[in-house]
């Protein structure tokens, strides 16, 4: 049966994750309270950030930068950063 959450990010009841996708406390706070459809969002916004700010995984300033932008972008009303000049794909 499928865990069923409140989604803080989208205003609405969904499927929850299916395991934590963080670490500590933020990474309950997603589990609990954040749908796999809102995880999704996030996901495709993080590659972006990553692409287009040629972010790696190895320094931790990235790491940190990304945790905040994950946790505004869930939390925050979806305010996370665009990099300058980022102009969205058209459909």
């Amino acid at each position: 049966m499928t865990r069923m959450v409140n989604c803080a990010y989208l205003k609405k009841e969904g499927p929850g994750l299916t395991h934590l996708p963080y670490p500590g406390d933020l990474g309950k706070r997603i589990y609990l309270t954040i749908s796999a459809e809102a995880w999704e969002l996030w996901k495709k916004h993080q590659v972006m950030l990553i692409n287009e700010n040629r972010l790696t995984g190895t320094d931790p300033r990235a790491r940190q930068y990304l945790a905040r932008q994950m946790e505004q972008f869930l939390f925050g009303g979806g305010a996370a950063d665009q990099p300058a000049g980022y102009v969205p794909p058209s459909a």
